[in-house]
């Protein structure tokens, strides 16, 4: 199954790895680390409720197509015809 967790993971890993190699200040490089981690952090949350969001729009899409099935399209022209046969009658 795919994650999105890994790809993020890696992302963040490759920015610690460029501030660990070209941030020589102290303070700015552990500045820098806490902003890529609270990045990571919302990333994932992100990446989570998108995918939550479209396994529930496929559930239910799938639900839908299920109930469209379902669906008596005869009895449902029969009713048609019924009712246009009635307003013909009133009409006439």
């Amino acid at each position: 199954m795919f994650t999105s967790d890994a790809i993020i993971d890696a992302v963040q890993n490759s920015k610690k790895q460029f501030v660990k190699t070209f941030v020589t200040n102290g303070a700015v490089a552990t500045a820098m680390n806490s902003f890529v981690e609270a990045q990571a952090e919302y990333t994932k949350q992100a990446a989570k409720v998108g995918q939550d969001c479209v396994s529930t729009l496929m559930t239910e899409t799938v639900k839908a197509v299920r109930d469209a099935n379902k669906f008596d399209y005869s009895k449902f022209g029969e009713g048609i015809m019924k009712a246009y046969t009635e307003i013909n009658k009133v009409t006439k």
